[in-house]
């Protein structure tokens, strides 16, 4: 995967985070911090690949020898961070201490990491207290710059191609797993570099919000609901939902459909900064507790997005963490009938100086598809 250029103020802004936690150092190991610190995409295998972040120092990554090119390769090889390679018959862990202080406090690890990796690490310094890298790096990367925010809006974008095409994959007659694998396609085809997730939920299907795909066959009046997002050669997530019909819904589904637009209307009208995340869930489900629908909207109203599809800040009773400029996240009310059918409307939504920004922007209500 092809990233564009990594600020190395990430680096810095980490360091200096670490320091004001009291922490000696960041342990980061492959997944979505050593992405966005770093822009190195590496795999997540048994052979070690650690990026140390000194709060007192410079930072240096620990890689397999054989995996040194892929790094020098990538955005992180422009960062100017001294690359630590190893052989097969090195000792990896050795390195990393090698060039930390055997006297550290408290070391943050990062939250993915493998529990055989902790545990190595936990033996180096027994008595050096482990804590996670979320405890300083989760502000930073919620809080995202101009930078981010343009690449999410062109995820955004890309998503919303796809969802324009919806009529060529959904007819009666073809299956869930059918229409599933083109609309996979065209995420790929309309410029993402992976596919995250597909979900296409008919009938009764839609009442189940994670359900993905099956053999179940597409029938004239169902409503279907698809949820699809992928990753982008800028590292960022698309992620956006939206509720079609094959021909005219069931007259139930019009009806609770109607609460499920306002619901999610609400919850962009109450979107800016200084209000609570738990307020933007309150907003939406205020609408469809009126309704009553209360016990038909079974998840939270939203979860933060960057490059992993699911970050903070979740949108959610009892997050009482206060919206900022720069917080990007997602605002996606259903309603589920079990047994019957579903719907949910989701966009892609960022907190601005004076409101809200929408990156996704096609119509949300539902599209009615030729039976």
């Amino acid at each position: 995967m092809t990233r564009p250029a990594i600020s190395p103020d990430r680096l810095s802004h980490a360091r200096k985070a670490a320091a004001e936690a009291g922490l000696d150092a960041l342990l980061v190991t492959p997944g979505p911090d050593l992405r966005w610190l770093t822009g190195y995409d590496a795999l997540p295998l048994e052979r070690l690949t650690c990026l140390v972040v000194p709060a007192d120092g410079d930072p240096f990554l620990v890689a397999p020898g054989l995996e040194v090119p892929a790094v020098l390769a990538s955005p992180a090889g422009a960062l100017g961070i001294d690359v630590v390679g190893w052989g097969e018959t090195d000792d990896p862990y050795a390195a990393v201490a090698a060039r930390l202080p055997s006297s550290m406090q408290r070391v943050a690890l990062a939250n993915r990491m493998w529990a055989e990796q902790v545990l190595r690490f936990e033996a180096l310094w027994p008595d050096t207290t482990q804590t996670l890298t979320s405890e300083v790096l989760r502000d930073l990367r919620m809080r995202k710059g101009q930078d981010e925010v343009d690449a999410l809006r062109r995820a955004g974008q890309a998503i919303d191609r796809v969802h324009a095409r919806m009529a060529e994959f959904l007819r009666p007659g073809r299956t869930e797993r059918e229409a599933g694998r083109d609309i996979a396609t065209a995420i790929l085809d309309e410029g993402h570099v992976s596919v995250d997730f597909v979900i296409v939920a008919s009938g009764p299907n839609g009442a189940s919000p994670h359900h993905e795909v099956s053999e179940r066959v597409l029938e004239a009046g169902d409503p279907v609901v698809v949820d699809i997002g992928g990753t982008t050669d800028e590292g960022y997530c698309s992620d956006c939902t939206r509720t079609y019909t094959l021909g005219e819904p069931p007259p139930e589904f019009t009806t609770y459909f109607r609460v499920l637009h306002e619901a999610q209307l609400a919850a962009c009208a109450q979107v800016r900064p200084g209000v609570t995340a738990e307020s933007v869930d309150a907003a939406a489900r205020g609408v469809i507790d009126d309704a009553g629908y209360g016990d038909a909207f079974i998840h939270r109203t939203g979860h933060g997005i960057g490059v992993e599809s699911h970050e903070d800040p979740y949108i959610v009773a009892g997050n009482t963490e206060v919206l900022e400029p720069g917080m990007a996240f997602s605002i996606e009310p259903g309603i589920y009938l079990t047994g019957r059918h579903g719907a949910r409307i989701e966009d892609i939504v960022v907190c601005t100086v004076d409101g809200i920004e929408r990156l996704n922007t096609t119509d949300r209500d539902y599209a009615v598809l030729e039976a």
